[in-house]
């Protein structure tokens, strides 16, 4: 019989969550979600028909945390006895492929393509500062930051890290790095300190990897397949489509009859920017933004329904809305209070806002690469009435009461406005630094000190009690499992909230209704707005990390 080769073609890209606006999710139609490749490799260890995995790297980079979900997934499917073997034309021709390598030693065998190399020179933390290109557009920026690590803001005032932030990327950096270095080391067999001298020489090329014991195999396309075929015929399938597939054999028509009807473990996603509203697609081609009115309708929703025994938050979010962020963790609490157990389960970042809403939760699990922590607050504005005015545009208004203008874009702020807006910023600090010392059981002092707008990486901020523990979004379905007495290979796992077309095609008819719905991605409050957002000034919220940090 010809059984089935999974295959894991990451050279596109993963998506944690599908676009929500009608045209992104057009694009990314082909794209797989990461959570459909754990569960592939998860089904496939223990599915009698697949014989083996091959996986191509190569392209579109992942985040530390998602290699970090898939090493996971590898190493489960490895246990089930059978070949996995990842194969690449070149680990960054150069430069950029360390990430992708630590990914690859989760296999069996690395397999490189001869004219390849290996470019694992190191992990870096960049910034973005464009304070010079705002000068020259005329903007003036005018934002305030609690504290000294809410490097956000520094994007649009410097032009160079500052001592803090400087501080706080060579940690992310250096966290990273022990990580990526330890995972290589134990699958290859290496020490620790000879990993990093490798690193140190590298790019290298495929035969003095080969020599150095980092690949396996020197070869083409062809040559991993022809391999894997001498061991067994098979017939390949991409790993999406293998569990996105209906039932084949009748125990699995008996796992997916629905009776009797197995406990229900509801997901639900935060994703991208955390609003007020309903969630919306971010734009008309962006990201996922989450909106506190849908969010929240998906919380009360869990909670009243009895087939639900737990609750896993998905948070993949860079932060947003303050009171957005409130509203959602108000809910949280609320259904925690139902003894249902909410485990929150950290994507590639859950930072300020991201971090705010997954605070409250039983358990917090994020990946060791995960980006997280960020507990600071921004606010302010730039100045575009000078800029505009160089293009022949200008703007007149005709207001009442003193600070009817205070976050016009077209005036700066006066000193009793600017008073206003500093004590605006030490109250919402305040008050996150309060909630999160209570929801993580710290005294507030101890939890000040590690707040302050800093970012961590999600090892440390495990080792600083910020979260409970290391792993990946099965890991904590598993915890979500446990506290609630289920068994993990007899329940249905459901993403809340969920709209059948049908529901879409209804007129709504409550409240909650309406906060189910996803707007229009399209919106538009005005030319200023829009020339604001063109110039990259931050968006709305002042719960929202340093955009601009990325670790590769």
């Amino acid at each position: 019989m010809t059984g089935v080769l999974l295959e894991l073609d990451l050279t596109r890209g993963v998506v944690e969550t599908p676009p929500a606006s009608p045209l992104a999710a057009f694009r990314a139609r082909h794209l797989p979600t990461l959570r459909e490749l754990v569960s592939a490799l998860r089904k496939g260890s223990r599915d009698d028909s697949v014989v083996g995995l091959v996986a191509h790297l190569g392209g579109q980079g992942l985040s530390l945390a998602q290699v970090q979900d898939l090493r996971e997934a590898v190493t489960e499917f490895r246990t089930s006895g059978k070949p996995a073997v990842v194969w690449t034309e070149s680990f960054g021709e150069v430069g950029g492929g360390t990430v992708p390598y630590y990914l690859a030693t989760a296999f069996d065998e690395i397999w490189l393509q001869p004219s390849g190399e290996l470019g694992i020179t190191g992990v870096s933390v960049q910034a973005t500062f464009i304070r010079g290109a705002l000068d020259k557009a005329g903007v003036i920026p005018q934002f305030g930051k609690r504290r000294e690590y809410k490097t956000a803001v520094d994007t649009f005032t410097e032009r160079e890290m500052t001592g803090p932030a400087r501080e706080m990327a060579s940690r992310l950096a250096e966290s990273a790095y022990e990580q990526i270095v330890e995972g290589i080391a134990v699958r290859r067999g290496l020490e620790p300190a000879r990993v990093r001298e490798l690193v140190d020489s590298a790019p290298l090329s495929a035969e003095s990897g080969r020599e150095a014991g980092l690949v396996d195999q020197l070869g083409y396309r062809s040559d991993v397949y022809d391999a894997l075929r001498k061991q067994q015929e098979f017939e390949p399938l991409l790993a999406e489509r293998y569990v996105r597939r209906g039932p084949r054999t009748l125990q699995d028509v008996r796992d997916n009859l629905p009776w009797p009807q197995k406990p229900v473990v509801a997901v639900i996603r935060i994703s991208g920017g955390i609003t007020v509203g309903r969630n919306s697609g971010g734009g008309p081609l962006g990201g996922p933004g989450s909106g506190s009115d849908t969010i929240g309708a998906a919380l009360r929703a869990v909670a009243e329904d009895e087939k639900v025994k737990a609750v896993v938050l998905r948070v993949d979010s860079p932060g947003g809305s303050y009171v957005a962020s409130d509203a959602i963790r108000h809910e949280v609490l609320r259904l925690r209070a139902t003894g249902r157990p909410v485990i929150a389960s950290m994507g590639s970042v859950a930072a300020s806002g991201g971090y705010f809403v997954a605070m409250p939760a039983d358990v917090v699990v994020a990946q060791p690469g995960t980006i997280t922590g960020s507990i600071g607050v921004l606010s302010g504005k730039g100045v575009v009435r000078d800029a505009l005015g160089r293009i022949g545009i200008s703007q007149q208004a005709v207001s009442e009461g003193e600070n009817a203008r205070m976050y016009s874009a077209q005036e700066e702020f006066s000193p009793e406005q600017w008073e206003r807006l500093e004590e605006t910023l030490d109250r919402i600090y305040a008050d996150f630094v309060a909630k999160a010392a209570q929801d993580r059981g710290l005294p507030e002092a101890e939890l000040e000190a590690l707040a302050r707008g800093r970012v961590w990486t999600g090892a440390d901020a495990h080792a600083h009690k910020l979260v409970d523990e290391l792993g990946g979004f099965e890991h904590a379905l598993r915890l979500a499992c446990n506290r609630a007495g289920l068994d993990r290979d007899h329940i249905t796992v459901a993403t809340a909230p969920h709209r059948s077309l049908l529901d879409r095609l209804r007129p709504p008819t409550t409240t909650e209704d309406l906060a189910a719905t996803a707007k229009s991605a399209f919106s538009a409050d005005g030319l200023t707005a829009a020339v604001y957002t063109a110039l990259g000034l931050p968006p709305s919220g002042a719960l929202t990390m340093p955009l601009t940090w990325r670790i590769s």
